[in-house]
């Protein structure tokens, strides 16, 4: 059975394409830069692989299309029909009233829109790409694994906010978490270490602490707004600047994109807010790229402690996502301030371009692993699940 993952982000598409039960990757593909007229693209197929840069990829059904024609394609393509793909899994964020592993419904796609005002920038696309291979595999299910299954076990005391009682009972109103694949691989991955403190950063990033291998604090909150500054997106601020601005002369719609479109490292560094851009431009001597930058540190810094504190110390530290993995930069930025609880790493393996590695040092009090993101084997493996028990029922 071939089974195709869309992981959508809030910048970004990827895909693979997965040959199940023996969890054999037949293809994968990653647009990044989406909505952009410099977008990127890559596709590998075994030991074929293209990259092409610069190309206009205006939206989510572009991005999909690239994909599916290259999936196709007579010369290098997986799959010679898209009717040789069974299953679609997709790694949604989240829907009122539904958690966990779900087929995307008439029902489920309603709760995603009635949450578009809390995550526009995932349920828009996902709801977009899902459009899109419904329209293209009709007779394949298409199944969501919600991202905010992995933080079920946050305790109470962490996920309430201090907001009047009946928002939380009547509402909803709460701390989600998100990013569940992504740290729950982490989870799964260091699982020989008890305190873990799992740092997913990209095109959104956040921080959780991990205890016994389940999910204590994520730095999302009810939104993917919160935690720390995003590519784009703000994170944590005082809400009392919203009133503020208004009385300003600010509409609504220009506050909203000034959190949403053009806040985080793009509001502090005056770039696009890939960290890319930002490091070129702070390398040149900009004095705002390099404020976005000490931003981001502080920000990580701030979350690491407090998750320092609620576990009582740490054994492990994880960087992941696009901008752990391959900011050798940022988490030297980070290491270096966290020499104070024994963190000590090895330059040479930090800055290495690829791979899965521990960069920590024999004598480091902490772990320090750079764990490439897999949060596809994480949601193919539940989709595969779903499948199975819907075929028992």
């Amino acid at each position: 059975m071939n089974i195709l993952i869309c992981n959508a982000g809030s910048t970004s598409l990827k895909f693979k394409l997965w040959s199940m039960p023996e969890l054999s990757a037949l293809a994968e593909g990653r647009v990044e830069r989406v909505g952009s007229d410099s977008a990127i693209y890559a596709y590998r197929r075994g030991d074929f692989e293209t990259r092409a840069e610069g190309l206009t990829v205006p939206d989510y059904t572009a991005g999909v299309r690239l994909f599916l024609n290259s999936l196709t394609d007579a010369s290098h393509g997986a799959i010679s029909s898209l009717s040789e793909i069974a299953a679609g899994g997709f790694k949604t964020v989240l829907s009122k009233d539904f958690y966990g592993v779900h087929e995307l419904t008439e029902d489920v796609k309603a709760g995603m829109r009635a949450y578009m005002a809390v995550a526009p920038a995932h349920n828009g696309p996902y709801l977009e790409a899902i459009a899109v291979f419904e329209a293209l595999l009709p007779d394949a299910p298409r199944i969501g694994v919600f991202e905010t299954a992995f933080h079920t076990t946050i305790p109470l005391e962490r996920r309430i906010y201090p907001v009047p009682y009946e928002w939380y009972e009547k509402y909803g109103v709460m701390r989600m978490g998100y990013h569940g694949a992504s740290h729950g691989y982490i989870a799964e991955r260091l699982k020989a270490y008890r305190r873990v403190i799992s740092c997913h950063l990209g095109g959104s990033g956040s921080l959780c602490a991990i205890l016994d291998g389940k999910s204590m604090d994520n730095s999302f909150g009810f939104s993917l707004q919160a935690g720390i500054l995003h590519a784009q997106r703000t994170g944590d601020m005082d809400v009392y600047i919203i009133p503020y601005l208004l009385e300003q002369g600010l509409s609504m719609d220009e506050i909203l994109d000034g959190l949403c479109k053009n806040g985080g490292l793009k509001g502090i560094s005056g770039t696009s807010g890939d960290l890319r851009d930002v490091q070129t431009a702070a390398n040149a001597g900009s004095a705002r790229a390099k404020l976005a930058m000490e931003v981001y540190v502080t920000q990580l810094l701030r979350y690491i402690g407090a998750y320092f504190m609620e576990l009582s110390g740490v054994d492990a530290f994880a960087f992941t996502g696009g901008i752990g993995e391959n900011s050798w930069r940022l988490r030297e930025m980070v290491l270096d301030r966290l020499a104070h609880i024994g963190a000590k790493y090895d330059r040479a393996l930090n800055r290495r371009v690829s791979g899965e590695r521990l960069i920590s040092t024999p004598d480091s009090a902490v772990a320090v692993h750079v764990i490439p993101a897999n949060e596809e084997l994480m949601v193919v493996r539940a989709v595969w699940t779903w499948l199975n028990n819907s075929e028992r029922k």
